[in-house]
């Protein structure tokens, strides 16, 4: 019968309907504003709430609630300026050993939550968030080519049994203190050979060579140490759970980060300039290190360490493992012992080299070297300089019991420990150290002014438009009305259920969604009339209708698609966060427009003997 739906097509318009309700539901509840505590490297107790909310009491600040979740307390206040005012009290009671954040947590209902659904991501101009432009000391990605370099260069020439004193770096240049003018020329040889963009010159010293990177070697280091940042930041922001993450060079050697409503600001920034990476040494337990430390006499292949505890551990020279040989590290725990620990995966050359050393050293010690490079302020020529130190950490010894090469463990940590071990091993180590040298919060007041001048700005452009259609089109025009409704609703389920970043251009590609719906809307009804006016029935009119229109409507939504796409592949930040929204917009617009409508329609006048339609 004409302008009937079969029964599937009717079924599939109230099953999307009711899902879409169901998805876009979350966003109605809104946020509660909250203080975040945690503790570096330890668990969270009762007590702590305790000591929080008398803190709060005696301040006479209000709260709604405060609750202990995945090992962070958060407490829940009415508005903003409580929040604010909280942050201070809750820091002066806690002190230095804990870290105390502004954060937004959903109000959305339990029953919500359990079955997974959640409200939209906002982006940082509307839920708040943090800004880091970090510094890259690209100095220090030198010393550290030129110190592995040392290392290794060390190790083939005892190889291939070139005779040398000594070799270290001083300076940007690697110093050779050769035995005889044959040992120069084999080193020379050597070195010319593996390490073509070094640049070798005679030392000032008999039987010297110094070893520098060529100008050209330093600008591909420079550039590949800034890529390298970037890559490895863009894993730790993931690895925090950060939703659409801004995370972009600025200039020759600035990282601009942006992470909005991140949950733990204090955390965010440790994790982000942490420059730590692993290496696994043998352990010389043929030597006394307490020894060696009182005297200052260390073996020539060792060098001295300390442990967690502060005791001396002499290790060999020679890395077995390094960190960038990692693929993977996950925190759990040991199944025997209970204790924290991380399970290294290593990479084929890694995991070779790994299985070689613990065959040839069974029941001897492998020690874990922590190293981690800090920054500490220096005053030079009266002003404050930021100076990077590296520090060295034995943070486990063990006796290789069996043979083992590409998974294996590491005990000995705390859990936070571990847990931040594992996320930066996973997210790769920094090529050079970086300072912060701004950082700018944006406070979740100025977000929630930003989402009511949007919503309001959307509400009355749909709401004109939605009483002019009425008006114009009568029964018709509320059903465009309707559809253009679920449009909005729908966009707002698909937004919160793949948990894309709604921003202020976000906003604006919705906006543009719902004109574009009514426009859909406008041509279907538009060739409903002219078909009434050339004078066939109601029922051949709304089929003419939604036929001649169905054509136009689909090739303007899939051009504005196709430009959406192309804005979402080669455009960043505002532009992806406009081309998201645009997108599934157009999706949506497309189903409520064409079929949508159509069901309605057929509900309503589909099957009926017509003379007239409010149209």
């Amino acid at each position: 019968m004409l302008n009937r739906y079969p029964a599937w097509k009717n079924i599939t318009v109230i099953l999307v309907t009711a899902l879409g309700i169901l998805f876009a539901l979350p966003n109605l509840y809104g946020d509660d504003p909250a203080v975040q505590v945690s503790k570096n490297n330890a668990t969270l107790t009762d007590s702590t709430t305790t000591q929080v909310e008398q803190a709060l009491d005696t301040a006479k600040l209000p709260y709604k609630s405060a609750a202990i979740t995945d090992n962070r307390l958060v407490v829940r206040f009415s508005d903003t300026e409580l929040q604010l005012h909280a942050l201070d009290v809750i820091t002066k009671a806690l002190g230095n050993d804990y870290s105390v954040a502004l954060n937004l947590v959903p109000r959305t209902p339990k029953w919500m939550r359990a079955i997974g659904l959640k409200p939209m991501a906002k982006g940082l101009d509307l839920q708040g968030g943090v800004h880091f432009q970090l510094l890259i000391d690209l100095d220090a990605a030198i010393q550290t080519k030129l110190q592995r370099d040392a290392t290794d260069i060390r190790g083939s020439l005892r190889d291939k049994l070139v005779r040398y004193e000594d070799i270290s770096l001083h300076g940007s240049a690697i110093t050779l203190t050769l035995r005889t003018p044959d040992d120069v020329s084999k080193a020379r040889a050597f070195i010319t050979s593996e390490y073509p963009e070094l640049t070798l010159t005679s030392g000032s010293e008999p039987n010297t060579l110094v070893a520098g990177l060529s100008p050209k070697s330093i600008q591909q280091l420079d550039q590949l140490a800034v890529e390298q940042n970037i890559t490895t930041l863009r894993n730790r922001v993931n690895q925090l759970g950060v939703a659409e993450p801004v995370v972009q060079q600025q200039g020759a050697n600035s990282i601009v980060v942006e992470l909005p409503g991140v949950q733990d600001t204090a955390r965010a920034k440790e994790i982000l300039g942490a420059t730590a990476t692993l290496e696994f040494r043998l352990v010389d337990f043929g030597a006394n290190a307490v020894l060696a430390k009182q005297s200052g006499h260390i073996p020539l292949d060792d060098q001295l360490f300390n442990d967690k505890a502060g005791n001396p551990v002499l290790l060999k020279r020679d890395v077995i493992v390094s960190g960038d040989q990692l693929v993977d590290a996950v925190s759990g725990y040991d199944q025997q012992t209970g204790t924290p620990d991380v399970n290294v995966t290593l990479d084929s050359a890694g995991a070779s080299k790994m299985g070689v050393v613990t065959r040839e050293n069974l029941g001897k010690p492998m020690a874990v070297l922590y190293i981690e490079t800090k920054t500490e302020n220096t005053t030079v020529d009266g002003k404050t300089v930021p100076v990077h130190k590296k520090v060295y950490t034995v943070i486990n010894v063990a006796t290789i019991q069996g043979i083992f090469s590409k998974r294996f463990q590491i005990t000995g940590l705390q859990q936070e420990e571990a847990q931040n071990l594992a996320l930066l091993l996973r997210a790769g180590s920094l090529a050079a150290p970086m300072d912060i040298v701004e950082q700018r919060t944006v406070g979740p007041s100025l977000g929630q002014e930003n989402i009511k001048q949007g919503f309001d700005a959307a509400l009355l452009g749909f709401i004109l438009v939605v009483a002019f259609i009425a008006m114009y089109y009568k029964t018709f025009g509320v059903i465009a009305d309707l559809a253009v409704f679920m449009n909005l609703v729908l966009t707002v389920a698909l937004l919160s259920l793949i948990q894309a970043t709604l921003t202020l251009p976000g906003i604006a590609g919705i906006v543009l969604t719902l004109g574009m719906g009514v426009d859909a809307n406008v041509l279907i009804n538009e060739h409903i009339r002219e078909e009434v006016r050339a004078g066939n029935s109601p029922q051949a009119s709304i089929h003419a209708g939604y036929r001649r229109a169905f054509a136009t409507i689909v090739d303007a939504h899939v051009t504005t698609l196709t430009a959406a796409l192309m804005l979402f592949l080669f455009g960043a930040g505002p532009v992806k966060g406009f081309a998201v929204t645009l997108s599934l917009g157009i999706l949506t617009s497309l189903f409520t427009a064409i079929m949508g409508t159509r069901s309605l329609v057929n509900w309503f006048y589909g099957g009926r003997n017509l003379k007239k339609l409010p149209v």
